[in-house]
């Protein structure tokens, strides 16, 4: 299939040609997944490097997995099941969870606010990045999945194998759990 055409098919029509071999489908689906797989990924792990391996990993097994996919499936909460499996092996082998912090020089603010509101902005970020750094990964990657990633509690179910009311407690948890962490707001 020509690379063009490959851009106007559904995730399910480009992961029924992948699973039948087709590399330029399965091209299609990295190019739609590969920068939420790797901001999900970056989140969980210790550094860049190690994000873009797992990334790479993710869709390395991915690609070997295909025949054995189920279509009844949404490809992209099996990515990020498969991102997740390999987040939480690498933070199991190296038995240190650390947090990147988001790029100093960033622009964080929203367009037209000014240099007080900036710097403010940039602050309440980092103590949101630090209080999720220190949540337990699981809260860290559901929140991330729920809030970042906008999955609903389907999805993130199918993703993290759980039911739709086990996803529903383990949020309040884990927001519970940041919010303990978030300095009071004046």
């Amino acid at each position: 299939m020509a690379v063009s055409a490959v851009h106007a098919l559904a995730d399910a029509e480009c992961a029924a040609l992948a699973k039948r071999g087709d590399r330029i489908a399965f091209t299609e689906l990295v190019r739609r997944y590969q920068g939420r797989i790797f901001r999900f990924v970056l989140r969980m792990v210790r550094g860049r490097d190690d994000a873009l391996d797992l990334t790479q990993d993710t869709f390395v097994k991915a690609w070997q997995a295909f025949p054995e996919w189920q279509p009844q499936a949404a490809v992209h909460t099996w990515l990020f099941q498969i991102a997740r499996n390999g987040a939480i092996d690498h933070l199991r082998r190296h038995k240190a969870i650390e947090f990147v912090p988001h790029a100093a020089d960033a622009d964080i603010a929203e367009p037209g606010a000014g240099p007080e509101d900036a710097a403010e902005t940039r602050q309440r970020y980092r103590l949101l990045e630090a209080a999720l750094q220190a949540i337990a990964p699981e809260h860290r990657e559901i929140l991330l999945l729920r809030e970042v990633e906008q999955m609903s509690y389907e999805e993130i179910g199918a993703s993290l194998r759980l039911s739709a009311g086990t996803v529903k407690s383990r949020i309040a948890r884990a927001r519970a759990a940041l919010l303990t962490r978030l300095p009071p707001q004046p």
